[in-house]
Parts: structure tokens; C-alpha cells; sequence
């Protein structure tokens, strides 16, 4: 009884206090360290990342933030695992490479040998993967471990079976119809100065958050289609991506899936001025039902015009509900993506789609 009162009236606050302390960018700081970053792997590719051309064919899963724990009260990546599980194994039986993009381990409350210990399934899962040369490991801020630690080369071979390295980030290249198209991939917490392994991050994760989080059995991760406006992360990324030339750039970090610049609630209101163009008052008087569920009453309504189409975030694997969500590259097209429990089954739903051609155009 206890812990469910304290649950509640601890909830809230104490999401307002992880959000307050685990992300607080900088602009400046994040547009140097993504172009730095961007510009090493084109100019030296193989140490920060690497750079791999692609065709319309081949086909990319891009996953991040897991954040496999222990199976205690604060593994918040625990009930989303078979979800996750059954969505490599699709993906594997279909020969997809697979980009895991950073915090596949929680590694700011636990050790590598626990995690290890208690996600067998997983990492076998994962293993296939780098079985067929098809997994491209990227770490983010909660496992930057296997960045700066010694001895991560020794537990990536224990977990996989061979040596692997990880990368900071890692651009696909293509040509569509004549003309080139970059994407350029890495976790996205890059000139966070909270969350970019500063050390009261990880003191306050270790020593407070996570044992309280662990009492009151809290997973504060939204359902996996996020309704929300941007966050101020999120805008900071596409307002970087937004001047590139022929480029797209596709994070994690966020927890919050975003497709062609846009969340899903941004997305229903260009629904709605598109139906108000078209004198589709049907249409109209569905989604003004849909978003009235999601916003203030009497707010004003944002306006999304101009936005380019060049940023996109995968989510996350460890929603409260259950739901992951990642983005799919495949035969030419480009998929924001859930894995659901429908009946105590995985079922695959795509959210949003477009041909890459239409991006390239658009950009």
C-alpha cells in the first residue's frame, strides 16, 4: 500500500526531475560536436564510424535505447523484451543489417557482467546478427562504456563471439536517380552537457534514481507513439539537419520517435491543414477529435510549414506499454515502425512510410 501511494503522488515530479537533469543541451555545443562528428567519419571512416554504400535493395533495422538492465524493479527494458526478441528475429530471417543505435545497455546502474548475465536471449539474438556480418554496434550515453572502458574489446567478444567495434556513428550512401543522398546515424546525445557522460548524471542515475525507481516499480517512458511537440533535443536536431545539403540524420536519445522532422501529434495537425485545404470537413472532424485528447483547450495551433523532411528519431525499446519502435530502410523506402503485444503476440504495425525518392526530392 505504501509503495503504490508513494507511486502516485511520486510519479510526476520525479519524471519533471529526470527530465530536468538528464537532458539539458546546448545548442552551439550539439551543431559542433554532430558536424565534428559527421566530418571525421567522412574524412577518416573507420575509428568514429564507418561509411557504407548502399543500393535501393538492401535493407537496414535501426533500433536504439534498450537499455537492458537486471531484471529488477528499475529494468525498464524487461517488458518490451520478447517484442523486442521476435522483431530480430523477422529481421534476421529477412537479412536485414541491423544498427543498434546506443544504449542497448543500461550501464549508468548496472555492470556489464549482470547485464550480460541476465539478457542471454538477447544478445544471442543480436549475435546472429554479427554471425552473418550485419550488426553495426553504436554506444550512446548510458553504455558509454563500451567506448572508454579497457576491458569492453574482452566483454564484446564474450557477448558475440568475435571482436566487434563500436562506433560512435556510421553513414549509409546512396545514389537515387542521379542524385546523392548521405544518412548519417549516431545516438544523438552528442553536446548534451547532462547526459553526454557528465559525471552528476551518472552519480544522481547510480545513487538515487535508480534504487528509487527499483522501490517504486516506475517506468516513465511515454506509449510508442509519442504526442507530443518536439522536445527541445529533438528540434536542436533537426535545426542541424535541416542545414545539411542531400542529407538525413537519424538519432535515438529522445525516447521519441520522430518521422520526416515531425512527432505524431505534429504530424496530425499537417493532417489537418492538408484537410482543411482540401474542404475534407470528414477528415477534419476526426482529427480535431484526436488532437483535442492531447492539448491544452483553447491553445494555439502551431504552425509546421517549411519544415524539411531530414530528421528522424528510432524511439526507443523499452516503452511502458511494451511497444518498441525503430525505422526500417528498405527497398528504396523509409518506415517508422512498432512491435506491439496483440494476444500475447508480436505483431509488426507500420506508423508512417515514404519512397526515398520522395525525400531526396523534397530536400
Amino acid at each position: 500500500m505504501m509503495r503504490r501511494f508513494l507511486k502516485n503522488i511520486l510519479s510526476k515530479p520525479i519524471g519533471k526531475l529526470a527530465d530536468k537533469y538528464d537532458s539539458r543541451p546546448d545548442q552551439k555545443r550539439v551543431f559542433a560536436a554532430l558536424t565534428e562528428l559527421n566530418q571525421n567519419i567522412k574524412t577518416n571512416p573507420g575509428k568514429k564510424g564507418p561509411v557504407i554504400e548502399f543500393d535501393e535493395q538492401q535493407q537496414f533495422i535501426i533500433f536504439s535505447d534498450q537499455h537492458k538492465g537486471t531484471k529488477n524493479g528499475s529494468d525498464i527494458f524487461a517488458f518490451a523484451e520478447q517484442n523486442y526478441i521476435a522483431a530480430l528475429d523477422h529481421y534476421n530471417k529477412n537479412n536485414f543489417t541491423y544498427i543498434n543505435l546506443g544504449d542497448g545497455e543500461e550501464l549508468w546502474e548496472n555492470t556489464i557482467a549482470r547485464v550480460k548475465r541476465k539478457n542471454k536471449t538477447s544478445f544471442t539474438n543480436e549475435r546472429l546478427f554479427a554471425d552473418r556480418d550485419a550488426f553495426i554496434k553504436i554506444f550512446g550515453n548510458h553504455d558509454l562504456y563500451w567506448d572508454n572502458d579497457p576491458l569492453a574489446p574482452l566483454f564484446i567478444e564474450r557477448i558475440y563471439g568475435r571482436k566487434l567495434p563500436i562506433y560512435e556513428g556510421v553513414i549509409l550512401q546512396c545514389k537515387i536517380d542521379g542524385k546523392p543522398l548521405d544518412i548519417f546515424l549516431t545516438h544523438g546525445h552528442q553536446g548534451d552537457l547532462q547526459s553526454d557522460g557528465n559525471w552528476f548524471s551518472k552519480w544522481f542515475i547510480a545513487t538515487i534514481w535508480g534504487p528509487l525507481q527499483m522501490y517504486l516499480q516506475l517506468n516513465l517512458n511515454t506509449p510508442s507513439v509519442d504526442d507530443h511537440l518536439k522536445t527541445l533535443h529533438n528540434t536542436m536536431m533537426f535545426n542541424w539537419s535541416a542545414l545539411q545539403t542531400n542529407a538525413l540524420l537519424i538519432t535515438g536519445h529522445t525516447h521519441q520517435p520522430v518521422f520526416e522532422s515531425l512527432t505524431h501529434l505534429e504530424r496530425m495537425y499537417r493532417k489537418m491543414d492538408i484537410a482543411k485545404a482540401d474542404n475534407d470537413t470528414a477528415t477534419l472532424k476526426l482529427i480535431e477529435q484526436q488532437i483535442d485528447k492531447h492539448v491544452v483547450k483553447g491553445s494555439a495551433l502551431p504552425s509546421f510549414k517549411g519544415y524539411k523532411p531530414t530528421y528522424f528519431n528510432s524511439g526507443c525499446c523499452c516503452f511502458n506499454d511494451g511497444d518498441i519502435t525503430g525505422i526500417e530502410i528498405e527497398q528504396g523506402f523509409i518506415r517508422l515502425v512498432k512491435w506491439k503485444y496483440d494476444s500475447q503476440q508480436s505483431v509488426r504495425v507500420v506508423l508512417e512510410e515514404i519512397a526515398l525518392r520522395e525525400l531526396v526530392a523534397a530536400i
